[in-house]
């Protein structure tokens, strides 16, 4: 099984979280904000870049939930959840996005628990099925 890994960086107000595993590689972070999200950087995630509130604006696009934040002055929590319908999205060529709160019962009966948005693999090409990896990009999928 993959390691589920979390990464913190910070600033004096914020810091944001992100999540390898979740995320599905839609480029939206650091095509909007390359002055903090710089994958050719390491870290790759430059805190100091930009203003606190362009930061949260640029986390909030993040269309898998791989990025998230929360304010350092506020207790963290730990399992943040959505309080909103649940929407469900098929992105061109790419995932199926779902937004909200969803429960996920693998065929032993185990679950898994994600919240704002979910990306389920759409192309069958995914490593880390049922969710995305982005591996439809690699495989040029179209649907």
């Amino acid at each position: 099984m993959e390691k589920d890994i979390t990464k913190k960086y910070s600033n004096d107000e914020i810091t944001v979280v992100w999540k390898p595993k979740v995320c599905i590689h839609s480029t939206l972070c650091w095509k909007g904000l390359g002055e903090v999200f710089n994958p050719h950087n390491r870290p790759w995630i430059n805190m100091q870049g930009a203003t606190t509130s362009a930061i949260i604006e640029q986390v909030n696009k993040c269309p898998s939930g791989a990025l998230s934040y929360f304010m350092n002055n506020e207790m963290q929590a730990e399992d943040v959840t959505a309080k909103a319908e649940t929407i469900i999205e098929v992105s061109k060529n790419g995932p199926l996005l779902v937004y909200g709160n969803v429960t996920l019962k693998d065929a032993e009966g185990n679950e898994v628990h994600k919240n704002k948005v979910t990306a389920f693999c759409r192309c069958g090409a995914s490593s880390n099925k049922p969710f995305c990896d982005g591996t439809h990009r690699k495989i040029e999928f179209e649907g």
